[in-house]
């Protein structure tokens, strides 16, 4: 685990990123999918300078080259803008963006559940009722 310290307007924000050299996922998805999620949470908000290239490599213990794929990976998406010889900063999140990304997210875990669920033998009754009981506990 390493973990940076973003400075922006009087405050700190700490941002933990864990490079795993044993998954099967490249390192500049798993630092993307990190600053993404740190996004979404509001944990880095618009106009949130993020580390340069360099120190972002450096602390990170990667290739320059490698961050620089994360970087350009959360620019073409959306997350981040690049303020040329001021840095990177997070970029103003659309709303809608967020949803969409969420119903995704969604999405990909409903289909195990559902792949899981057959294997299982469960009913779409039986799913519902599970969620409901879920939904119940986290009242």
């Amino acid at each position: 685990m390493y973990i940076l310290y973003i400075y922006s307007r009087s405050e700190v924000t700490v941002l933990e990123i864990f490079i795993s050299n044993t998954s099967d996922q490249p390192i500049y998805e798993q630092i993307c999918a990190q600053i993404k999620a740190h996004i979404l949470s509001g944990k880095l908000r618009e106009g949130d300078p993020l580390p340069s290239i360099r120190n972002l490599a450096r602390d990170l213990r990667i290739s320059v080259i490698t961050t620089k794929r994360a970087y350009d990976e959360l620019e073409h998406q959306g997350y981040i803008h690049t303020v040329p010889a001021k840095g990177c900063f997070v970029a103003k999140q659309n709303s809608e963006l967020i949803k969409e990304n969420y119903l995704k997210q969604i999405e990909e875990h409903l289909q195990q559940i559902s792949e899981l669920a057959k294997l299982c033998g469960l009913t779409n009754d039986d799913l519902i009722e599970m969620l409901r009981v879920l939904n119940q506990e986290n009242l």
